[in-house]
């Protein structure tokens, strides 16, 4: 089936830089957007920045200005630049894709999550 998997994470600076990939693999899918959702300890998990296949781009108020997203739809990846980064960005940041597969319906699917730090 289809798989995500997310790349990028790690510890940085407040005001550093980090860049995540996520990447779908398998075959006979097409993906409608992507997206990635983050989740920090003791909190829901809340978007962060969504994108459709046609290239249009959604981001929280939080991270406006600082992080932005992008496809590549030739390898089925999403990438999100996070840059101006602060403590209160620190969490398990989740990949995301709303696919559908031959003969079947819509669905999201979801990565195991990457670690980003934020601390001096």
């Amino acid at each position: 089936q289809v798989q995500l998997v997310e790349s990028g994470g790690g510890l940085v600076q407040p005001g550093g830089s980090l860049r995540l990939s996520c990447a779908a693999s398998g075959s006979g899918f097409s993906i409608y957007a992507m997206g990635w959702y983050r989740q920090a300890p003791g909190k829901q998990r809340e978007s962060v920045a969504t994108i459709t296949s046609g290239g249009s781009p959604n981001y929280a108020d939080s991270v406006k200005g600082r992080f932005t997203i992008s496809t590549d739809n030739t390898s089925n990846t999403v990438v999100l630049q996070m840059n101006s980064l602060k403590p209160e960005d620190a969490a398990v940041y989740y990949c995301t894709a709303e696919l559908i597969v031959a003969g079947g319906d819509p669905y999201e699917c979801w990565g195991q999550g990457t670690q980003v730090a934020v601390s001096s």
